[in-house]
């Protein structure tokens, strides 16, 4: 079976390589990949899928970070003036751009999903010959819409998946799920996924990206570790404005209560059981320096290695935040802006991905962890996959890169694309066929 899934992986390759460079150069960042999400689900559909978007796979009360109605209209119509499909756009109405295939095979067996994200950075890609992407003409035609994380990759890789895993239909026993996930970047997309119940028949769940501590074609890492639970605020201070000379005392200064809470959240203690963080990365405020300070804005973000950590470090934070407003007797609004899970990959899980990457032969270097050193909200599907008894497993792919992640010369190597469709369509016909226990 692996053999044949590397062969058909690696005729494939053309393919991925265009797809990759057509989702870079129509680059679309968080909540509005309505083209890639748009192209995605007509793909699954023609090769047999049941296809699945917008209210059915995403839930909109936890849809967090949106941008305006205003600005998603924006986006939708320059989407479809770049070829997408209109009839999918419609059902991703309001930034609803998650995508779910489901390939349902005759004998019977467990459901494995496999994830991939699709969204862009919010980034300006470099203009100059020395730049790849655009010495060869695919650098993102959408202004401030970038992938410098290697998103497009993984979409192009989830379709060769789901064209491989339906050539082998009548070879396979279970189900497949492929979800194509919205909004990574800012940890906004996966937990309105989890929310609509996408994965509650989920047995087994793999995630998986390319590079991040991997830096070398050939590589990979058959667990990742470090992930960090975190949870992403806005703060807005609303006070009242005063002259500063002739009336100071009528006023409420929003400024110094956000200043309060700033320092303050720095100060909360750290938690005995695991590592925790606070950062407080925005602080607006004030009109003008004759002016006490009327509106002020925060941005913040607690994160914990595990989510009990992150809660504690969120009630905290919350707890602070309303006693800096109270103490200059402001008002305070508090708005969740993104968030992932703490999760770890199960152990059995870790192992049976080392043994399909060693009977594979595809990796040249075999390593037993990669530290992501970060959040990633794969981990909300992971977590919920593991609270119903099944299990969950990311990986790190390796592959050479032209600059780190978020940088506007990022790059990867596009050898990495067959072995990564390889390695998740061999990882899911081995699940689908021989479940772990």
């Amino acid at each position: 079976m692996d053999r044949k899934i590397i062969e058909l992986a690696n005729k494939l390759k053309d393919k991925m390589v265009e797809r990759r460079r057509d989702f870079h150069r129509h680059a679309e960042v968080a909540w509005t990949e309505f083209r890639t999400a748009a192209k995605v689900a007509g793909v699954l559909t023609e090769l047999g899928y049941e296809v699945k978007a917008g209210d059915e796979v995403m839930a909109a009360e936890a849809m967090m970070g949106l941008p305006s109605a205003a600005e998603l209209e924006r986006q939708t119509e320059r989407a479809l003036a770049q070829g997408a499909d209109p009839a999918w756009v419609a059902k991703m109405k309001g930034g609803k751009t998650g995508v779910v295939g489901t390939l349902r095979f005759a004998k019977p067996g467990p459901t494995v999903a496999l994830r991939f994200d699709m969204d862009a950075n919010d980034a300006v890609e470099a203009e100059e010959e020395g730049h790849r992407p655009f010495r060869e003409g695919f650098a993102s035609i959408n202004k401030g819409a970038m992938h410098a994380c290697g998103h497009d990759a993984h979409t192009a890789v989830g379709l060769a998946v789901a064209e491989v895993l339906a050539a082998l239909k009548g070879e396979l026993a279970g189900t497949v799920k492929l979800i194509f996930q919205p909004a990574e970047e800012g940890v906004r997309g996966a937990k309105a996924m989890m929310a609509k119940g996408v994965v509650d028949d989920t047995d087994v769940i793999f995630g998986m990206h390319v590079g991040i501590n991997l830096r070398k074609t050939g590589q990979l890492a058959c667990n990742t570790v470090g992930f960090l639970a975190t949870t992403k605020l806005d703060a807005v201070f609303t006070g009242v404005p005063a002259h500063a000379g002739a009336a100071p005392e009528t006023g409420k200064n929003a400024l110094l209560a956000a200043a309060t809470a700033a320092l303050n959240l720095h100060a909360i203690s750290r938690h005995s059981q695991g590592a925790s963080r606070v950062n407080v990365g925005v602080l607006q405020a004030g009109t003008g320096r004759n002016v006490i300070p009327a509106n002020a804005v925060l941005k913040l973000e607690t994160r914990g290695v595990t989510s009990a950590i992150n809660e504690y470090v969120y009630a905290e934070a919350v707890r602070i935040v309303a006693a800096a407003a109270a103490m200059y007797d402001v008002k305070v609004a508090l708005t969740e802006m993104g968030g992932a899970a703490g999760c770890e990959s199960d152990p059995a899980l870790v192992e049976r991905v080392r043994e399909v990457a060693e009977r594979s032969g595809l990796f040249a270097e075999l390593l037993p962890a990669g530290n992501i050193g970060g959040s990633e909200d794969c981990t909300y599907l992971m977590e919920r996959v593991q609270q119903h008894g099944g299990l969950a497993a990311y990986v790190m792919v390796g592959t050479a890169l032209a600059a780190g992640h978020h940088d506007f010369r990022f790059d990867i190597d596009e050898a990495v694309l067959p072995l990564a469709a390889s390695l998740m369509a061999c990882l899911a016909a081995d699940t689908l066929l021989r479940p772990v226990k």
